[in-house]
């Protein structure tokens, strides 16, 4: 098997060959965000999407983004050529770097960006939810954004896992439906396509930004009681669309995600 190709602080080098210091602040701490991104023909169609919400998430962390989105896009398809690959699935770490023991920032960070590239997934078959027991903090500005802590949606993940099912369905404080541990969630009620608004706890998504962009979804206020009256849910994000078949033991008909897509 060919060792793969990631790009680190500006060189391409092989995965074996790549170091990440003991001090740095994304390993110790969390203290950074990560993209994950869809590749096709050799390039990121969502690039300017992807970069934007990166650079969101970093003003949140005054965090700086050392490059801009057409170095990006050079990087990644440069990237993408070495691995040979056209169609993958990408993902971009973004971190503060190295800095001295202790919470607080270094007054000028040198930010780490590692830039990893590996086959799209086989794309999944139907989905069988649980309801987490943990919660969706929507009141936190994190949840918004897609930080290096994603704690609570593998502590979800771990949590199905134990009881039978493919992925957790989280809720908000509230009780409401934020989204999957690592998906948005699109509810078909009365023939409309509703989805939970960031508000409520749900990740901006790329797929969930373009669909409400034109129309085909509304931002609405779920609760577990939707889902279970809903003639489809699916479960998406920027790799893939899964229709959701059962929560909690309910059996949800199965939908075609051309159906939303």
């Amino acid at each position: 098997m060919t060792e793969p190709i990631l790009w680190l602080n500006g060189a391409i080098l092989p995965a074996a060959q790549a170091r990440i210091d003991p001090a740095e602040r994304g390993f110790l701490l969390g203290d950074g965000l990560f993209e994950t991104m869809a590749a096709q023909d050799g390039g990121v169609p969502e690039l300017a999407r992807h970069f934007a919400r990166l650079c969101s998430g970093a003003a949140l962390l005054r965090l700086p983004v050392p490059v801009t989105c057409a170095e990006l896009d050079a990087v990644t398809r440069t990237l993408l050529a070495a691995n040979g690959l056209q169609a993958a699935a990408l993902r971009l770490t973004l971190t503060r770097g190295v800095a001295p023991r202790g919470l607080a920032p270094p007054a000028q960070p040198d930010p780490t960006v590692l830039i990893t590239a590996a086959p799209l997934p086989v794309p999944g078959g139907p989905l069988r939810l649980i309801t987490a027991s943990i919660r969706r903090d929507a009141a936190s500005p994190l949840s918004a954004i897609k930080s290096l802590n994603y704690l609570p949606g593998i502590l979800a993940r771990i949590e199905a896992a134990e009881r039978g099912a493919d992925d957790a369905l989280l809720l908000n404080q509230q009780g409401r439906v934020a989204e999957t541990s690592a998906a948005n969630i699109f509810v078909l009620v009365d023939g409309i396509w509703l989805t939970p608004a960031v508000t409520e706890g749900a990740l901006p998504g790329i797929r969930r930004a373009k669909l409400l962009e034109a129309g085909r979804v509304r931002e609405a206020a779920l609760t577990p009681e939707h889902l279970r009256q809903a003639s489809a849910v699916f479960a998406g994000n920027a790799l893939s669309l899964r229709p959701v078949v059962e929560i909690d033991g309910h059996a949800i008909a199965q939908v075609d995600p051309a159906a939303l897509s």
